[in-house]
């Protein structure tokens, strides 16, 4: 009866160990997709045809620019 109750026990205890570590790879997972960046929109110089992310470009007459140089070249 000793040796029964012994596996039943180391069992138990395999059964707990790898639940929690099935836990804890959903939470990573959950985390990962959580952090993973936002897609940004891409434009286009209207100057020099560089595509750069639309935060950081400027937008003047409803024209996207990448610098400040081809903002003014682009206005002629």
């Amino acid at each position: 009866m000793g040796k029964l109750l012994f596996w039943l026990l180391i069992g138990l205890l395999i059964y707990i160990l790898w639940r929690g570590a099935k836990r804890r790879s959903e939470r990573r997972a959950e985390d990962q997709r959580a952090s993973a960046p936002e897609i940004e929109q891409m434009v286009r110089c209207e100057v020099c045809q560089v595509n750069l992310p639309r935060s950081e470009a400027i937008l003047s007459h409803g024209r996207f620019y990448c610098c400040e140089a081809h903002r003014r070249d682009g206005a002629v």
